[in-house]
C-alpha cells in the first residue's frame, strides 16, 4: 500500500444537529486502490460522516479534499460527478424497471435525443459492464424486483463503476447475503482495487473486516479514535477501541432452569413454504433456529405470530391448543415477535421513540376513565429508554433518526414492556455493533433466567452456537435436525442446513 498518495482527506469535520453534536473534529484519510473499514458502535457517527461525504448532509465545519481538489458536497449529483458513489444498506432500486434501466437511470442513451430511448445500446452497455466485472447470471432485461438481494448488490456496484467512481462507499453490503455471494462481492472489490479504485467498507462482522481491509479507522461517540493497518490490529484491540472498554464475553449464556414445555408446534405446514414443522420450546430455554437463507425460519415465526395462514398444524401453549390467525391474537397469548426487518416492518420510522415503544402498550396506559394517562406514558417511556440504554435526545425524537442499534433496543423495550412469556427474535443483532450485541445477548440470557421461552433466529453461526440451549436446523422449508447444545458444532449444523443430513428421514 502506497501511503504517499492520498485520494481523500477529511479534516476537522464537525456536525451539530439541534441539541446533538453528532461529529466532533473527525478526520479520515483514504489512499488509492485500498479498502478502509470504518468501524464504531451504532451511534458513533459513521453514517453521519458518510452522508456528509456524499452530500446528503452539509457539515458544520471542516474541509474535504478529494483527488487533489476541494470536494463540492452541495448535492449528491455533484459528488457522483466528482468520482464518489455510495451503496446504501437499505437498497432502493426501482423494482419495476429493468437492470439496465436502473444502472443508467438519468444517463440513458437515446436514438433521438429526449424522445426515443436506445434500449439495445443500454442492454449492450450493461452486458459489457458485467463482463468487465465478471458478474454472471443477471439478465440486463430482467425486472430488478424479481432479483435476490445479492444480485441487487452486484447491480449497485456495477452502477458505481459505470460512473467511473474512484471511491465507492459500501454500508453493510453483506448483511443479507450468503457466504458464497459475499466471496463474489469481495472478488469484485479486489479486482477494482487493483485498478486503483478505493473503498470505504462499513460492517459489524469482525471476520470480514480483517478479510477485506487494508486499514481500519475507528469512531467512538462522534469522535475520531485512530486509523490502523489491518495487519497490525487484533480483533480484541479493535473491539476495545470501538467501545472504549474490554468485552470479555460476547455470548454471556447464563445458567437458567429449564422448565415445562411452554410452546409446542405440531405438523405445521404452509403450501409451497413449510412442510410438517414440529418442535417445542420450554420455559427458561433459548431455542436457536439455524439454516441458510430461504430455509423457512422466518416463515415459521410469521405463521406462529398470525402474519401467515397455516394450511395444517396445531399450536399449544401450556398444553392447551390455541388458534392464532392475527398478530393481535398472538399478542393476547403473550407472544412477542422482534422481526428481522426492523426498518421495514418493525419501526414506524416517521414516529417518535415514544410512539414506537407504546404501539402495543397503549391499553396499559389508560386510567380508570379509559383515557390515556400521558403522564404515565412519559414516565414509562423515560424508564424504558434508560433501562435499555437507548441513546436518544428524548422520547419525542423521531426513531428514524436513531442508529440501527438504538432502534433495535427501542423495539425490545416495546415488546418487553408488554410482559411476554414467549419471545421470538429474528436476527436480533443484524447490523448491530459489537457493544450492543453483547447487551442484547445478556438481555436474552437474563429473560431466559426469568422463565421466558426464547426462540432466536440467527444467520451468524457463533451467535446460534453461543446462545442456544438447543438448535433447530432447517433446509428448504423442513426441519432436518434438532441438536442439543453439546452436539451443535459448526460443521454439524452446516451439514443439516445444506440438506446433507436429516434426522427425520
Amino acid at each position: 500500500m502506497d501511503k504517499s498518495k492520498v485520494l481523500l482527506r477529511m479534516e476537522h469535520i464537525s456536525k451539530v444537529f439541534p441539541g446533538v453534536v453528532a461529529l466532533d473534529d473527525v478526520e479520515l484519510t483514504i489512499h488509492p486502490g485500498t479498502t478502509l473499514a470504518l468501524m464504531g458502535e451504532n451511534g458513533a457517527g459513521k453514517s453521519t460522516l458518510m452522508k456528509i461525504l456524499v452530500g446528503l448532509y452539509q457539515r458544520t465545519s471542516g474541509s474535504i479534499v478529494f483527488d487533489g481538489k476541494e470536494l463540492d458536497t452541495s448535492s449528491i449529483t455533484k459528488v457522483i460527478q466528482q468520482g464518489i458513489s455510495m451503496i446504501y444498506q437499505e437498497l432502493n432500486p426501482i423494482s419495476n424497471m429493468t437492470v439496465a434501466e436502473n444502472i443508467y437511470i438519468g444517463r440513458e442513451p437515446y436514438r433521438i435525443k429526449g424522445i426515443m430511448l436506445d434500449r439495445k445500446k443500454i442492454v449492450q452497455d450493461t452486458k459489457a459492464l458485467f463482463g468487465q466485472l465478471g458478474i454472471e447470471g443477471i439478465d440486463p432485461r430482467a425486472e430488478v424486483g424479481t432479483l435476490s438481494v445479492a444480485k441487487m448488490q452486484m447491480i449497485e456496484i456495477a452502477k458505481a463503476v459505470s460512473y467511473h467512481s474512484k471511491l465507492i462507499i459500501m454500508d453493510e453490503p453483506t448483511s443479507a447475503i450468503t457466504e458464497k455471494e459475499c466471496q463474489q462481492l469481495f472478488r469484485i472489490v479486489r479486482q477494482l482495487k487493483a485498478e486503483g479504485v478505493a473503498f470505504i467498507f462499513i460492517t459489524h462482522k469482525m471476520d470480514e473486516v480483517f478479510q477485506i481491509s487494508d486499514e481500519i479507522a475507528i469512531l467512538r461517540d462522534g469522535r475520531y479514535i485512530g486509523t490502523w493497518d489491518a495487519d497490525n490490529l487484533t480483533q480484541d484491540e479493535l473491539v476495545k477501541n470501538m467501545v472504549g472498554r474490554e468485552i470479555t464475553d460476547m455470548f454471556p449464556k447464563e445458567p437458567a432452569e429449564i422448565g415445562d414445555v411452554k410452546l409446542r408446534v405440531s405438523n405445521l405446514s404452509v403450501k409451497g413454504l413449510l412442510h410438517d414443522i414440529n418442535f417445542e420450546v420450554r420455559r427458561g430455554e433459548i431455542l436457536g433456529f439455524a439454516g441458510l437463507m430461504g430455509a423457512g425460519r422466518t416463515e415459521v415465526m410469521e405463521t406462529l405470530f398470525g402474519i401467515r395462514k397455516a394450511d395444517t398444524g396445531e399450536i399449544q401453549i401450556d398444553g392447551k391448543t390455541v388458534k392464532i390467525h392475527t398478530p393481535e391474537q398472538a399478542i393476547s397469548h403473550k407472544i412477542a415477535f422482534l422481526t428481522e426487518d426492523r426498518r421495514g416492518n418493525g419501526c414506524f420510522l416517521n414516529l417518535s421513540v415514544q410512539d414506537n415503544i407504546m404501539v402495543v402498550n397503549w391499553d396499559m396506559m389508560k386510567n380508570t376513565m379509559k383515557q390515556i394517562d400521558y403522564g404515565k406514558v412519559k414516565q414509562t417511556c423515560d424508564e424504558q429508554i434508560e433501562k435499555f440504554n437507548v441513546k436518544t435526545p428524548g422520547a419525542q425524537q423521531i426513531i428514524g433518526n436513531l442508529s440501527g442499534g438504538n432502534q433495535q433496543k427501542a423495539l425490545i423495550a416495546r415488546w418487553l414492556y408488554s410482559d411476554p412469556e414467549i419471545i421470538i427474535v429474528d436476527e436480533p443483532t443484524r447490523g448491530i455493533d459489537v457493544g450492543s450485541k453483547s447487551e442484547i445477548h445478556r438481555m436474552l440470557s437474563r429473560l431466559a433466567g426469568q422463565g421466558r421461552a426464547i426462540i432466536m433466529i440467527s444467520s451468524e453461526m457463533p451467535e446460534v452456537l453461543g446462545m442456544s440451549d438447543r438448535v433447530v436446523v432447517m433446509h428448504e422449508g423442513t426441519i432436518t435436525g434438532i441438536l442439543n447444545r453439546e452436539d451443535a458444532t459448526q460443521d454439524v449444523v452446516m451439514r443439516y442446513a445444506a440438506g446433507l443430513e436429516n434426522q427425520f428421514r
